[in-house]
């Protein structure tokens, strides 16, 4: 395996190793591998797959869309207008 694809912490001098694992499982954590390995230990049925898509759907919408610059603001604007005028 690559250095790129693997996951981990380095042990700090006079770390205790505890606090390195605290760290490990906090990176782990936040890069959602934890989460997906507990989704993946058993079947997940169709039906409750789209309920959890769809309830994390606005957070992820939410973290997309907070950051919109200028020009995507613009472009939106210009969408709009063409789609008004197209339909009138």
């Amino acid at each position: 395996m690559s250095d790129r694809s693997m996951r981990g912490v380095v042990l700090k001098k006079g770390e205790p190793v505890d606090r390195a694992l605290k760290r490990l499982k906090t990176k782990l954590d936040t890069e959602g591998i934890l989460e997906e390995m507990r989704r993946r230990r058993a079947f997940e049925s169709t039906a409750s797959r789209k309920i959890r898509k769809a309830r994390t759907a606005p957070k992820r919408h939410k973290v997309r869309w907070r950051y919109s610059s200028p020009s995507q603001t613009a472009k939106a604007e210009e969408a709009a207008a063409a789609a008004a005028a197209h339909q009138a």
